[in-house]
């Protein structure tokens, strides 16, 4: 198949800002997944160091990140990935979307968080634990358009700890990577 990278989410300030933390975070022998990889950045940056393996729901973005090297699964977040990994990242959809205000492709699935901008959050935070391994962390990346109290509460219910541990204002919204462990 080939890739239609206008159906792809480049990187944009919440990439780098997320890789910047992902690379602080890295520890040798990590096991890393990276959900909703999109154009596979980080997910390559890495694979140059550490096992890694990605995910994206989109057809074209599973396809753009093979091409770039990275062992990817085209999936909808974490459902049919075995195996435990020691740090998960992920840059969710967590924008806040209206029904109305919905495009209808795939460059939608890397936007649209649904009316709250945690939906895709919500079932994301359900089944990790199925894939995070003893003492493994997460990387986040929010907005403060998510609500991060929400999301941090959210997290606290599965009985896990997080804090923001990057923090950078882009245009009208802050981005946020919190560090959720057990």
């Amino acid at each position: 198949m080939h890739y239609d990278p206008t159906q792809v989410y480049q990187p944009e300030a919440d990439t780098y800002l997320l890789l910047d933390a992902a690379r602080l975070e890295l520890r040798p022998g990590d096991r890393v997944l990276e959900v909703g990889t999109g154009s596979g950045c980080i997910a390559r940056e890495l694979a140059k160091v550490t096992s890694t393996v990605a995910t994206d729901i989109n057809p074209h973005a599973a396809r753009c990140a093979h091409t770039a090297g990275i062992d990817v699964v085209r999936c909808n977040l974490i459902d049919p990935i075995r195996g435990m990994f020691d740090l998960i990242i992920f840059n969710p959809p967590y924008l806040p979307t209206e029904p109305h205000e919905r495009i209808d492709d795939w460059l939608e699935y890397a936007l649209d968080g649904g009316e709250t901008g945690r939906e895709t959050i919500e079932r994301f935070a359900a089944g990790v634990p199925r894939v995070l391994g003893p003492g493994g962390r997460i990387l986040l990346l929010i907005s403060s358009l998510t609500g991060p109290e929400n999301v941090e509460t959210l997290f606290a219910s599965a009985g896990f700890t997080s804090e923001i541990i990057r923090r950078e204002n882009v245009e009208d919204e802050i981005l946020y990577v919190l560090r959720i462990h057990q």
